[in-house]
């Protein structure tokens, strides 16, 4: 049996600890792959300038755009829906109003047909034009009858529209019906041509009857 020689144990000894430190160490490098030894070496870890993902809270970007989206479709929805219950109530406006005067506007027409000149009653009636913003656009005119006489009285007023040049383009009547002495009664005579003409409204007869 050959001798052995003290520098030949020692280099057999230096590899196998080298052996072992390999093994120990490819040991560790699978079991930072999950032990499968599939993968290509450890996972990247979160460092300072790559956020990790997991701590991220809120919505990804598409849930963002989605709910702006709907966000927007409900504004215009809402603005839609404003525009037509303004249009609705400027329709209920005008009704309205008709409704109040159609009643004595009738009788009215009926009574100035027969009325030489101007009528009886000019300095018991008044007439003052209306902000188009109360009145949903329209030309109208608030007229102001007051009876001023000591009897119960009903009153026939005709309102002339005319244009720049002092045409009559449209006529309405208005009236009011048994008032009492000092009482008085406002009732609106409006135009129906189109908002962009010029028109102003003249006081033309006013018939106490």
């Amino acid at each position: 049996m050959p001798a052995s020689h003290p520098g030949h144990s020692s280099k057999i000894g230096h590899r196998a600890v080298a052996s072992t430190l390999g093994c120990a160490l490819g040991a560790l490098a699978l079991a930072g792959c999950g032990g499968t030894g599939q993968g290509t070496g450890p996972s990247p870890r979160p460092t300072p300038s790559s956020p990790n993902p997991a701590s991220f809270s809120g919505m990804p970007p598409s849930a963002l755009a989605s709910a702006a989206a709907s966000a927007i479709a409900s504004a215009h929805a809402s603005a839609s829906a404003a525009e037509s219950s303004a249009a609705a109530r400027a329709s209920e406006f005008e009704a309205s109003v008709d409704a109040e005067v159609a009643r004595a506007g009738a009788a009215a027409e009926r009574e100035l047909k027969n009325v030489k000149g101007r009528g009886n009653a000019l300095s018991e009636v008044g007439m003052t034009g209306l902000p188009r913003h109360q009145t949903s656009g329209l030309l109208a005119a608030l007229v102001t009858i007051t009876n001023k006489t000591n009897h119960k009285a009903s009153y026939a007023v005709q309102i002339d529209f005319q244009d720049p040049a002092g045409k009559v383009v449209e006529t309405r009547f208005v009236g009011a019906e048994n008032l009492a002495p000092g009482q008085k009664e406002q009732p609106i005579a409006f135009s129906r041509q189109p908002t962009e003409a010029r028109l102003t409204p003249h006081l033309a007869k006013a018939q106490r009857y």
